[in-house]
């Protein structure tokens, strides 16, 4: 059986991001002293959805003592594919074609993306 991504919030998103950005268990204050710099989060909501975030299965955790240290139970990469496919089907009705062709009129791109795209391209025409 396919283990289950857990679909995460913007706000969940700027937490898990926090914790994927350590190689070691977070402690909750840690995690509320980046995002309270960052955002106009109180300490409270962030607690909430570090909770939220354990519930879902995005984040399990560890008593230390009397800390909770946090680690990711998703790497990052299957939780962008999840959001990548859910905005493509919103957004896009699915159609990966019609998105790239989309954000390639509309973004300016570095010569360096151009070419890695060509690259890919050609890749995927073979």
């Amino acid at each position: 059986m396919a283990k289950r991504i857990p679909t995460i919030s913007d706000g969940e998103w700027q937490v898990m991001e926090v914790v994927w950005a350590r190689s070691e268990p977070v402690a909750a204050n840690d995690i509320v002293a980046r995002l309270e710099h960052s955002s106009a989060w109180n300490p409270k909501t962030i607690k909430t959805m570090l909770n939220r975030l354990v519930n879902k299965g995005a984040l399990g955790y560890q008593l230390d003592g009397k800390r909770y240290l946090y680690k990711p139970r998703v790497a990052r990469d299957e939780c962008v594919r999840v959001q990548t496919r859910s905005f493509l089907s919103r957004v896009f009705g699915g159609a990966t074609g019609a998105a790239l062709l989309h954000f390639v009129e509309e973004h300016d791109l570095t010569p360096a993306e151009i070419e890695q795209l060509r690259r890919v391209l050609a890749r995927k025409e073979k």
